[in-house]
C-alpha cells in the first residue's frame, strides 16, 4: 500500500513525536550518548514550545515506560489535582455554574508538567537538566517558524484576547493580528523563567540529581508558585461568558509531586500485553474495545490497508460501549474494583452481544459486577446532545475536531526507544495558549484540564479537592510474549483511544507495519458525551476518511450512522516506536497528516 514516508529502521535510536524539531532534539540527544528517557524530557520541552496551541509548561504530562533493567511497565503520573478550594460548593452554589468552564481560571489543576518531566529525568535518565532544556531554551529565545495551525488558533480567540486576555495579546498577537504561517515567534518571558529555574537548581548543589530536586523547589515551593496565586486573583473571561477568579494558591502547588504508580495491564490475543493509565484516566477505554472486539476478530478485515465496511461498523460499536462505560465508571473517585471487571472476558462478551447490524443511538452504560449505573444529568437528561461546541463565542475549550470533521489537534505526543531497550510513550497537553491568559512574568499559561469533572455529587469523576480529573491523554505501552515491544499515541482529546483501535487493528490484527498502520484510513464516532467544555454529542455520528471509499461510506450510512466525509487526510496524529526483542531491530513511523509529526532515527 502507498505510505506517506517510509517505515524507519535502525539499531541506535528512534524519536517519533509530532513535531519535527521536538524529534530533532530528542534524536540529538540520543546522539549524545542519552538514553530514551533524557530525549523525551528535552522533546518534551521543545513542544512546549513549538506547539503552544497544544500544551505549555503550565499543563500536565502522562507517560507509560519500561526501563532496560525492568520489563514491568510504569506509569509517570505528571497530572495535577483540583485546588484545596475547588469544590462543588463553589463552582455550583456559588458562582451558579453547571459545568466547570472550559478556559479561565477556574479550570486549572494543579501544573504537572514540569515536576513530572523532571522526576523522570531524575531517576531514569542521565543528562543534567540544562543538557536537555537546552534545545527548549534556544526556541523560546531565538525563536521558530509557526506552523499553519497555530496562526489559526491564535485567530479564532484573537477577539477575546484583544478584549478580555491583555497579557496573551501582548505575547500573541502582531499589530492586533494573529502571526502569519512560517514567520518566527519567541517568547522570551519563558526562556527567562527556565533560566531562572536552572540557576536556582544550580546553586543548590554540584550533584545532577540534587539540582533536579532543587529546580523542582523552585517552581513549587518558590517564584513561579507565587506569580501564579497573584496572577489568578485578578477574575478574567471564560467561556462561561463571564469573569471569575481562580482558586490555586501556592500552597497547593507546593502539596503536589509528580508520582509513579502501576498501570492497567491486560493480555491479549497473540502474546500481546497492553499497558495503559487506570480507572481515573480515559486509559481502559481501548482495553474495553479490544476485550470486546476478541470475540469479533474473524469480522476484522482489511484490504490494500483500508479498512471494510463490517471493521469499521464493529469497531464503531465496541466504542460506543466502552466510552458509555467511561460515562458511568471512570473517575478518581471510581469503585476500586470496577475496573477488573470493566476489562474481564465476561464482562466484555455480555456487552459484545449487544453489537447489532445496525448502529446504536442510545448511550449504553452496563453494569460491571452487577453495579447500577448512574450518569451525570447534563447527559443523562440530554442537554449535550447535538449542542454547539462552544456556545460562548468566547473560547474553546479543546479543539480537536472542527464542525466539518477536520482533525484540529490538542494535544501533542512523543514516543521514544534506544538502543538498551529503554522505552516511553508519552502524551504531553493542557496550558496551551487559548486555555487562559498569559501570566506575563512567566511567559506561560496555566491549563484547563479541570473542565473534565462533572458538578454533580457523589460520581466516579465528580469535581472535588486533591482529585484528578479524567482525563483523555492516554499513551500506549505493547508487550509481546512478556517483552516491552512497542510504544504509541496520539493527540486527539476523546478520539485519543479510538485513532489507537484503528491503528492497533491495522498494525497487530492485519499486519500492516507501523507507518502504513498509521497512514491506513482511520474513523471515530461521536456518539458519546464529549469531556470537554460544553459537552456536546451527537448520536449515531460517524466521522471517517474518505480514502475508506465512498461504497464503505454508503454502507455505514445504509446501517444507520450519521456519517461525516472528514477528507482524505484528516483523523489522528499518531506516532509509534518499537523494539524486535530478538535482533534490537528499532522501527518508528510518524503522522504526515497536518504535514508537522516526523520520525527521526538510525
Amino acid at each position: 500500500m502507498f505510505t506517506t514516508r517510509p517505515e524507519l529502521a535502525g539499531t541506535h535510536g528512534m524519536v517519533a513525536a509530532t513535531h519535527w524539531l521536538a524529534s530533532a532534539a530528542g534524536m540529538a540527544v540520543l546522539e549524545d550518548d542519552g538514553n530514551a528517557f533524557d530525549a523525551a524530557v528535552a522533546a518534551g520541552f521543545v513542544l512546549q514550545v513549538v506547539e503552544p496551541h497544544l500544551n505549555g509548561p503550565g499543563g500536565e504530562v502522562p507517560a507509560l515506560f519500561t526501563t532496560a533493567g525492568d520489563q514491568r511497565p510504569r506509569a509517570l503520573c505528571g497530572q495535577g489535582p483540583a485546588p484545596a478550594a475547588a469544590t462543588i460548593g463553589h463552582y455550583r452554589d456559588e458562582l451558579g455554574l453547571d459545568l466547570v468552564p472550559g478556559t479561565g481560571f477556574l479550570a486549572t489543576t494543579v501544573p504537572g508538567a514540569w515536576d513530572g518531566w523532571l522526576l523522570l529525568l531524575r531517576d531514569h535518565g542521565t543528562k543534567t537538566l540544562r543538557e536537555v532544556l537546552k534545545y527548549a531554551i534556544g526556541y523560546a529565545r531565538g525563536g521558530f517558524p509557526i506552523v499553519d495551525r497555530i496562526s489559526t488558533t491564535i485567530d479564532t480567540v484573537r477577539d477575546m484576547f484583544a478584549e478580555h486576555w491583555p497579557t496573551s495579546a501582548q505575547l500573541w498577537l502582531t499589530g492586533g493580528a494573529a502571526p502569519k504561517p512560517g514567520s518566527v515567534l519567541k517568547n522570551p518571558a519563558l526562556a527567562d523563567t527556565w533560566e531562572r529555574l536552572l540557576a536556582e537548581g544550580e546553586a543548590a548543589s554540584p550533584g545532577r540529581e540534587a539540582q533536579i530536586d532543587a529546580a523542582r523547589r523552585a517552581w513549587s515551593h518558590g517564584f513561579v508558585a507565587e506569580a501564579v496565586e497573584k496572577f489568578v486573583r485578578t477574575p478574567h473571561r471564560d467561556n462561561s461568558g463571564r469573569d471569575h477568579a481562580g482558586v490555586i494558591t501556592a500552597q497547593d502547588m507546593a502539596e503536589f509531586e509528580a508520582g509513579y504508580e502501576a498501570p492497567l495491564t491486560v493480555d491479549l490475543p497473540g502474546g500481546w500485553t497492553l499497558a495503559k493509565f487506570g480507572i481515573w484516566s480515559q486509559g481502559p477505554a481501548l482495553a474495553q474495545q479490544l476485550r470486546i472486539l476478541e470475540g469479533l476478530a474473524d469480522r476484522i478485515n482489511y484490504v490494500d490497508g483500508v479498512a471494510d465496511a463490517d471493521t469499521v461498523h464493529i469497531a464503531v460499536e465496541a466504542a460506543k460501549l466502552a466510552f458509555a462505560d467511561r460515562e458511568a465508571w471512570y473517575g478518581d473517585s471510581a469503585d476500586p474494583g470496577v475496573l477488573d471487571d470493566l476489562v474481564s472476558r465476561d464482562y466484555a462478551a455480555a456487552r459484545r452481544a449487544l453489537i447489532g447490524d445496525r448502529a446504536s443511538l442510545e448511550l449504553h452504560p452496563g453494569s460491571p459486577g452487577g453495579r447500577n449505573p448512574i450518569l451525570p444529568a447534563h447527559v443523562a437528561e440530554g442537554r449535550g446532545v447535538d449542542g454547539l461546541k462552544d456556545p460562548s463565542g468566547v473560547g474553546i475549550g479543546e479543539p480537536t475536531v472542527s464542525p466539518s470533521g477536520e482533525s484540529r489537534g490538542d494535544t501533542v505526543h512523543v514516543d521514544v526507544v534506544d538502543r538498551w531497550g529503554n522505552l516511553i510513550s508519552a502524551t504531553p497537553s493542557g496550558g496551551w495558549l487559548q486555555s487562559s491568559p498569559v501570566i506575563p512574568e512567566l511567559g506561560f499559561c496555566l491549563g484547563s484540564r479541570a473542565q473534565m469533572f462533572w458538578l454533580d455529587r457523589d460520581l466516579p469523576n465528580s469535581l472535588a479537592p486533591g482529585k484528578r480529573p479524567r482525563i483523555t491523554l492516554s499513551p500506549s505501552l505493547a508487550l509481546r510474549g512478556g517483552v516491552p515491544t512497542m510504544a504509541f499515541g496520539t493527540p486527539g482529546g476523546d478520539q485519543q483511544d479510538q485513532w489507537q483501535l484503528c491503528f492497533w487493528l491495522a498494525h497487530v490484527h492485519c499486519g500492516l507495519n507501523l507507518q502504513e498502520a498509521i497512514d491506513a484510513p482511520a474513523w471515530h464516532t461521536g456518539a458519546f458525551p464529549g469531556s470537554f467544555y460544553p459537552r456536546a454529542w451527537e448520536p449515531g455520528r460517524v466521522v471517517a476518511e474518505s480514502r475508506l471509499g465512498a461504497e464503505t461510506l454508503a454502507e455505514l450510512g445504509r446501517r444507520g450512522h450519521d456519517v461525516l466525509d472528514a477528507g482524505p487526510w484528516a483523523l489522528g496524529r499518531l506516532s509509534a516506536v518499537s523494539r524486535d526483542p530478538d535482533t534490537g531491530l528499532l522501527r518508528a513511523a510518524a503522522n504526515a497528516r497536518g504535514a508537522q509529526g516526523y520520525a527521526a532515527g538510525r
